[in-house]
């Protein structure tokens, strides 16, 4: 259990709560995609309702389990893969030379094989899922691994790490569906704005040990203010997609509480960092950006099944 935890704390496995609800959403939407269209043609009463009861229990709640591992390893193989890449830098940092790698309490070629070990799984269980995510996973493994690298050699490195959570709602849809639709595309471009607006609030924690090692961020390239306000930038056209959404989906009333809750956070986290004041980087990060997913999913997902 002990060895569990040194790895739990590797992968910040709390931060899961960032893109987890998401593909929640994007199941959902699969979920009542599969139910409301014609898939399940009628040949006589009890056949269909065989089937749709099929669908609604065993097929839900089995691919519901695989998203849910899904999510988990394809994260778990991100972080320890940048915790195995940055190790050099981490060490060097004062704010992450805690870390395991840097404090040796994890080894650089253990955090390897636990990278290795969990895209196996990741290939594994899309294997189970359908053909499409089959096909697609190296893809999403590519993007989310090659975050790692980024901020090596550009500050939009905020964005491709959006763009690796932002696959959640997007391949949540798929393992329901199999197929392409724009509202969870919409949700996507709601979470790479989201969480690449957040990461530079982040990132203002290590600007002069950036800047030092010729690292690349947003802030380590544009300064403190300015980052803040493409941050603010960002989150404004992440709220701006799931309003969007709320339109082209054809929402009710529960889903525009939800985003009053969200954007609501969004404004929240700006009001308590300031260039001059970092010291609550860590709850505009953690507390209210977490708060902000799970609400905000909730609700939709409520109204998704309510009306």
């Amino acid at each position: 259990m002990h060895k569990v935890k040194k790895y739990l704390s590797l992968v910040k496995f709390s931060h899961t709560i960032f893109a987890m609800p998401f593909a929640f959403i994007g199941f959902f939407l699969g979920v009542m995609h599969r139910k409301t269209s014609n898939m399940f043609q009628e040949v006589g009463n009890n056949e269909t309702i065989i089937q749709h009861s099929y669908f609604s229990n065993q097929y839900v709640l089995g691919k519901f389990l695989l998203v849910i591992i899904c999510m988990v390893t394809a994260r778990n193989a991100a972080m320890a893969f940048n915790r195995y890449l940055d190790r050099h830098f981490d060490a060097r940092n004062p704010r992450t030379a805690i870390r395991e790698i840097p404090k040796g309490i994890i080894s650089p070629e253990s955090a390897l094989r636990f990278v290795l070990l969990n895209c196996l799984l990741f290939m594994g269980t899309t294997y189970f899922i359908n053909k499409i995510c089959f096909y697609l996973a190296p893809v999403a493994l590519f993007v989310v691994l090659f975050y790692s690298y980024t901020k090596r050699f550009t500050a939009l490195c905020h964005l491709v790490l959006g763009l690796g959570l932002s696959l959640a709602p997007i391949g949540a849809y798929l393992a329901v569906t199999g197929t392409f639709n724009l509202l969870p595309v919409l949700f996507s471009f709601a979470v790479i704005f989201w969480v690449s607006g957040f990461d530079v609030i982040y990132a203002l924690q290590d600007i002069e040990f950036d800047q030092s090692q010729d690292l690349y961020s947003i802030p380590a390239v544009f300064g403190k203010a300015t980052a803040l306000r493409i941050s603010t930038f960002l989150h404004f056209l992440s709220a701006a997609c799931v309003i969007l959404a709320g339109y082209y989906g054809h929402f009710h009333w529960l889903y525009w509480i939800g985003i009053l809750l969200f954007t609501g956070m969004l404004l929240y986290q700006h009001s308590i960092v300031k260039p001059n004041d970092l010291s609550r980087v860590n709850i505009a990060f953690m507390t209210a950006n977490g708060i902000a997913s799970v609400v905000f999913s909730v609700f939709v997902i409520a109204d998704l099944f309510i009306f």
